[in-house]
């Protein structure tokens, strides 16, 4: 069983900033970390491989320092790991980024099923792991919460408003995953000292197959006119009083006044 998962590095939120030529995060040089969902994703498929065999390669797109998420993937237990690093691959939208995680996976040459995060918590958009699977034309399902294999055939369970559906489906198949699935490890001092010391694979856009013609921001159709940081939260009122009655009197009367209640 070959197992692909995709990861981002997000930016950490307490060091974001923005390009305000390009409308774009600046991502050289800020602290990074593995996106949440996307170590949901790595657990999901160290789990299979413990039931089923085969091996879990972790592949991501970002700058040289999204080795390090990499790493820390392969800390948790992943076999191999793939960096798509280049330049021109810089400004990718979803779509972009699609399309050249797709070409590199194309390359792996086998992959029976390919675990995505739901999102990234920066982005939000949930569009790239659909749009592999598009790119690869394969079959997809989102919001997983359960992953049966069974040879060459899948089962899972996708999370909805009302419940669960089944879905079955042959394979190669592309899935994404909530925290709901599972609570990921945390790995030993021991394995993260022998992630540092492994060698991560870099993938150049000329390696990336045809379908990548218009690479990152050239080959982006989403355009983002404006971005900006929000608002310093204002500073919150402290009520002093002589008793908890007085103060949950003064508390209503304010927010009466202000006709929230």
């Amino acid at each position: 069983m070959e197992i692909v998962v995709c990861v981002k590095q997000v930016p950490d939120t307490t060091e974001i900033r923005f390009d305000s030529g390009t409308n774009t995060l600046i991502r050289e040089g800020v602290p990074g970390i593995v996106n949440p969902f996307d170590k949901n994703a790595v657990e999901a498929a160290l789990q299979l491989r413990e039931k089923t065999g085969g091996k879990v390669t972790v592949v991501t797109m970002g700058p040289p320092q999204a080795k390090n998420a990499l790493k820390e993937c392969i800390a948790m237990g992943a076999d191999e790991a793939v960096l798509v690093s280049d330049r021109a691959l810089a400004g990718a939208d979803a779509l972009a980024t699609s399309r050249a995680l797709a070409a590199a996976i194309r390359a792996l040459e086998r992959y029976d099923l390919i675990i995505c995060g739901r999102q990234a918590i920066d982005g939000d958009t949930a569009q790239v792991g659909p749009g592999i699977a598009e790119c690869l034309g394969i079959p997809q399902v989102t919001c997983v919460q359960k992953i049966e294999l069974d040879g060459t055939a899948a089962r899972v369970e996708r999370e909805t408003e009302e419940g669960y559906d089944v879905v079955e489906s042959g394979m190669p198949l592309l899935v994404t995953v909530g925290k709901g699935i599972n609570v990921p490890r945390y790995p030993t001092v021991r394995d993260t000292m022998k992630a540092n010391r492994k060698e991560i694979a870099v993938m150049a856009a000329a390696e990336l197959q045809a379908c990548v013609r218009k690479p990152g921001l050239g080959g982006s159709p989403v355009r983002v006119r404006k971005i900006s940081a929000p608002p310093p939260r204002a500073q919150g009122e402290v009520i002093q009083a002589e008793s908890a009655a007085e103060a949950v009197d003064a508390l209503l009367r304010k927010l009466s006044d202000r006709k929230v209640i």
